[in-house]
């Protein structure tokens, strides 16, 4: 069974917009941009895709249900999620923008 996977940026500077679009793109995958306020719940679900997520400016948490597991994300960190994962999240105190995209 496929694993929620964490992959930190790997530079001492957060990406620029454009790079993380093209970075999704590059993949083959459609990037969707969008951005929450401080402190915002998404509350525990799933998808019926593979999710890829970066974080672009911010922070936000997503936590792994039943597990408990816990990834937070800030600029640049992509997390996949795999289809049928339950997940919930918390955005951070200076809010989020992020871009994901579904992936098969």
């Amino acid at each position: 069974m496929p694993q929620v996977e964490l992959t930190r940026w790997p530079h001492s500077t957060q990406p620029a917009r454009s790079r993380l679009d093209a970075v999704v793109r590059r993949e083959g995958l459609s990037p969707s941009w969008w951005s929450n306020r401080p402190g915002d719940v998404y509350g525990a679900h799933s998808h019926s895709y593979n999710k890829v997520i970066y974080c672009f400016d911010g922070s936000i948490t997503f936590r792994i249900e039943p597990a408990g597991a816990e990834f937070e994300l800030h600029g640049g960190d992509r997390l996949d999620i795999p289809r049928g994962t339950s997940h919930s999240a918390v955005v951070g105190n200076h809010g989020v923008t992020c871009v994901e995209a579904q992936a098969e």
